[in-house]
C-alpha cells in the first residue's frame, strides 16, 4: 500500500512538564525513519532528541508562550499527524485545541512520579473529548531501574483514574531517551511482552467515528460568473451526489443538489473530508453557519443544551452571563444557564461548585439567542464542538462538547398575541422606552429614576420603575451579592424590563449592574432605540460621603460583603448613552436631561389625551 492510501490518524502527545514528550518523539520520528541515526548520535549522552525538530520547542518555564506543534510520520501502514502539547497546567487551552482533532492520544507518565494531577487533568479531557483510543506512555523506566512493579503500579492507579472516565487505554514501560520500547522491544525488560511504541501505533484499534448521512457546515455563499448561487464547505460526514434531495437546517427548506464542484471542477458525487461547492436546484434561503443535509436525516435543531465545558479563561466562568458561541462556521449568543457540576480533577467525579476557574471543567446547561443545528459531539465532533469567547475581550473563554438537546427546547413555541407592543403603545400614545441607570451604591440611581417618573407622570405618561432594591424584595430574593448572583440578578431585571416594555410603558431602571457583559446582554434584549444607557457617575469617595444606605458604613465594619467599588469591582460604562455627574447637578437636573436626550431621539409621544 502506497504512503498516499494509508488511513490518516491525528495523534496527541500529553503529559506533565518534564515527562518527555518532545524527546519520545524524536526518538519516535528516528525509528519510523523520520530522523537520521547519526542526528541522534551526534546528541551526545543527554540525548535531547528535540532540538532535532523543526517546530518543536522543549517546554520553558520562564512564561514563553508555547503554541502546540505538529509533525507528520509514517509506519508501516498508518500515516500520522502528532501534536505535542505543552505540558504546563498554563497551556492547558493548547492541549484541548490539539485533544479536539486527535484520534488517538499518547499520555507520558514519568516512571518515578507515577501519574499526577496534570495526567488526570489531561485525561478527563481526553474524556470529555470522546478520546477514541489511548496509550500510556510510562517514560524514564530507565531512570527506576526498569522495574516491573513500579510499572504495575502506574498501571494500577491509571486503570482507576480511566475506569471513572470510561477511557480505555493500552498501556507501555519504556525510555525514550534510550530508545528502549520505542522503535523495537528492549531487551531491558523482557517482562513486558507487548510491542513497541511503533509497532503499538501502527496496530492499536481506534474506533472510527460513526459515518453518518450528510453534514455539510456552510462556510461561504458565492455567487459564480454565471450567477449561479454556490454554498460552500468541507464535508463532516457522508456524501452528496448530483440529484440528491438534501435539506438545509435549521429552516428545513428541501431542494435537489444541481451542480458539484470540488478542486476547481465539476464532480458528480464527493465525500466526507471534502470541501465542495454546491449549487441547488431551488432558490432557497441559506447562509453561512446552516447546515446542508440528507433530506430524509437532517440533524437536530434546537436552542438549549447540555454541554461538557473546559474552562480556559483567567476569569471564571459565571453562570446566567452571555458568551458568543461558535460552532464550526455557526455562530449564537449563548448564555451558561447553570452549573451542574464541576469534576474532580484527582478523582474524575462530580463535585458542587457554582463557577469554573481556569483549567476546570463542568456539565453545564447553554441557552442560545436562536436554534442551530448540531448533533452531539461524540457522533460528529463538526457539529457537535464549540468554543464560547468572552463578548468584551474577545478572548477564547472554555470549550465545550454538546451531549445532547434539552426536551423543553423542543416543547416550548413562542405563542402569538393579537395585540402587540405596537397596539398598546398606541392606546398609550407614547414610545415604549426602557431607561437603565447604572452607577455605584450611593451615586444617585433610585433619587433620579424617581425624580423622571414624576416627570414624565406628569406630563401623563404611563411609567413604572424598577428598583434594584425593591425586586430583591420579591423576584430576586433568593439572590445574593456573588458575581453570579448578580448576573443572574440582572438577566431577571431585564426580561422584566422587557415584559413591561412589551407592554407599551416608559420603564427607568436603577441598578448597580457593576459589569458591562451583563448591561450589554440587558441591551441586546431591544431593538435599537428602545434601551437607554445612563451612567450615574459618582466618585468612590462621594458615594462613601452621601452613604444613603449605610452599604459603606456597614462595610467597613465587616458586616456586608461584595459591595461594589470596595471589595467588588465597578465597570463603568465605555459609552453611555447619557453621562450624569451627579456631584454637579441635582436629581432634578438630571432627570431634565434623561427627558430631553427621549425627546430628541424621538418624541415619547402626546401622553394620554
Amino acid at each position: 500500500m502506497g504512503g498516499a492510501d494509508r488511513p490518516l490518524l491525528r495523534c496527541i502527545a500529553c503529559g506533565s512538564v518534564d515527562d518527555g514528550k518532545s524527546t519520545l518523539i524524536g526518538r519516535l520520528l528516528q525509528a519510523c525513519g523520520q530522523v537520521p541515526d547519526d542526528q541522534l548520535a551526534a546528541l551526545g549522552e543527554e540525548g535531547d532528541v528535540s532540538l532535532l525538530l523543526d517546530g518543536l520547542e522543549a517546554e520553558r518555564e520562564q512564561g514563553i508562550t508555547i503554541d502546540v506543534a505538529y509533525r507528520s510520520f509514517e509506519t508501516a501502514s498508518r500515516r500520522f499527524i502528532l501534536a505535542d502539547a505543552p505540558g504546563h497546567e498554563h497551556y492547558t487551552r493548547n492541549m484541548v485545541t490539539a485533544a479536539s482533532r486527535a484520534d488517538l492520544a499518547i499520555v507520558l507518565v514519568d516512571a518515578r512520579n507515577g501519574v499526577v494531577t496534570q495526567t488526570r487533568r489531561h485525561s478527563l479531557i481526553l474524556s470529555m473529548l470522546s478520546a477514541r483510543a489511548a496509550i500510556l506512555a510510562v517514560n524514564k523506566m530507565d531512570l527506576v531501574g526498569y522495574d516491573q512493579a513500579i510499572f504495575e503500579r502506574i498501571v494500577a492507579d491509571y486503570a482507576a483514574l480511566a475506569h471513572g472516565l470510561d477511557l480505555s487505554f493500552t498501556a507501555i514501560p519504556l525510555s525514550a531517551k534510550a530508545g528502549d520500547n520505542v522503535g523495537e522491544q528492549s531487551s531491558l525488560m523482557p517482562w513486558h511482552d507487548g510491542p513497541s511504541l511503533a509497532e503499538l501505533l501502527d496496530t492499536i484499534a481506534v474506533a472510527e467515528a460513526e459515518d453518518g448521512p450528510l453534514r455539510l457546515p456552510v462556510q461561504l455563499v458565492t455567487r459564480d460568473e454565471a450567477g449561479a448561487r454556490l454554498l460552500s464547505g468541507m464535508i463532516a460526514s457522508g456524501g452528496v451526489r448530483v440529484g440528491d434531495a438534501v435539506r438545509v437546517m435549521p429552516s428545513g427548506a428541501t431542494s435537489p443538489v444541481a451542480r458539484i464542484v470540488a478542486a476547481g471542477r465539476e464532480v458528480e458525487a464527493a465525500q466526507a473530508g471534502e470541501a465542495v461547492m454546491l449549487q441547488l436546484a431551488e432558490q432557497v434561503d441559506c447562509a453561512r453557519g446552516d447546515v446542508i443535509a440528507a433530506a430524509d436525516s437532517p440533524p437536530e435543531v434546537a436552542d438549549q443544551f447540555e454541554a461538557n465545558l473546559a474552562w480556559l479563561d483567567e476569569a471564571a466562568m459565571i453562570p446566567g452571563r452571555s458568551y458568543a458561541l461558535q460552532l464550526g462556521p455557526t455562530s449564537a449568543i449563548a448564555t451558561i444557564s447553570a452549573l451542574k457540576h464541576a469534576i474532580d480533577v484527582e478523582s474524575g467525579s462530580p463535585k458542587p461548585a457554582r463557577t469554573l476557574a481556569k483549567n476546570e471543567a463542568g456539565l453545564v446547561t447553554l441557552s442560545l439567542d436562536r436554534p442551530i443545528a448540531f448533533e452531539p459531539y461524540a457522533r460528529n465532533r463538526d457539529l457537535g464542538g464549540f468554543i464560547l469567547i468572552d463578548r468584551e475581550t474577545n478572548a477564547t473563554a472554555g470549550a465545550g462538547m454538546i451531549q445532547f438537546a434539552l426536551r423543553r427546547s423542543h416543547n416550548i413555541a413562542w405563542q402569538e398575541l393579537a395585540i402587540d407592543r405596537e397596539a398598546r403603545a398606541a392606546r398609550k400614545a407614547q414610545v415604549p422606552r426602557v431607561v437603565w441607570l447604572t452607577g455605584r451604591p450611593g451615586a444617585g440611581k433610585s433619587t433620579i429614576a424617581d425624580s423622571t417618573e414624576r416627570l414624565l407622570h406628569a406630563r401623563g405618561f404611563h411609567t413604572y420603575v424598577i428598583d434594584g432594591d425593591n425586586l430583591r424584595h420579591g423576584l430576586t430574593r433568593d439572590l445574593g451579592f456573588t458575581p453570579a448572583d448578580r448576573v443572574e440578578n440582572i438577566r431577571r431585571a431585564g426580561e422584566v424590563a422587557k415584559l413591561m416594555w412589551d407592554a407599551g410603558l416608559v420603564v427607568l431602571c436603577a441598578f448597580v449592574s457593576p459589569y458591562r457583559a451583563d448591561r450589554r446582554a440587558v441591551r441586546e434584549l431591544f431593538p435599537d432605540g428602545a434601551f437607554v444607557e445612563v451612567f450615574v457617575d459618582a466618585s468612590l469617595e462621594e458615594a462613601m460621603r452621601r452613604d444613603p444606605k449605610g452599604l459603606y458604613a456597614k462595610a467597613a465594619r465587616g458586616e456586608v460583603a461584595n459591595l461594589t467599588g470596595l471589595d467588588s469591582p465597578y465597570e463603568p460604562p465605555e459609552a453611555p448613552d447619557l453621562h450624569l455627574d451627579t456631584a454637579s447637578m441635582s436629581p432634578e437636573e438630571a432627570a431634565e436631561r434623561i427627558v430631553r436626550l427621549l425627546d430628541g431621539r424621538a418624541p415619547l409621544g402626546s401622553g394620554p389625551q
